[in-house]
């Protein structure tokens, strides 16, 4: 199983005990994450498409650590004008291991069992 989610303007395919670089995020090393903007939920033939999104799906993870990506060089010339630029880049990423899919489905099934609690 797994689920296209909308982060950062971009969208990102997620499963369960797999991490992914994502763009930067608030919160603290070890904390967790709640991904609830789900385009997508894919389980072998069953499909759910949202629109725009998937209702009562979320996507909860942990935050493994903060970093940047590997410098890139941006450099500008303008032909026969003397006109050069270097510039250089890193941009910061969050990487999250994924911890859980929820459906639907799945999310009843836990508040019944809270409230019974």
């Amino acid at each position: 199983m797994y689920a296209i989610v909308e982060a950062g303007g971009k969208q990102y395919q997620m499963e369960e005990g797999r991490y992914l670089k994502v763009d930067l995020l608030d919160g603290e090393q070890d904390s967790k994450v709640v991904f609830d903007k789900i385009v997508m939920l894919a389980n072998g033939k069953k499909s759910k498409i949202g629109q725009p999104y998937v209702a009562g799906a979320s996507v909860e993870g942990t935050i493994l650590a903060h970093d940047k990506e590997k410098k890139i060089i941006v450099y500008k010339q303008r032909p026969k004008k003397g006109y050069r630029k270097k510039q250089g880049h890193r941009q910061e990423f969050t990487k999250v291991m994924i911890t859980k899919i929820r459906t639907s489905a799945q999310k009843k099934a836990t508040t019944e069992e809270e409230v019974a609690e």
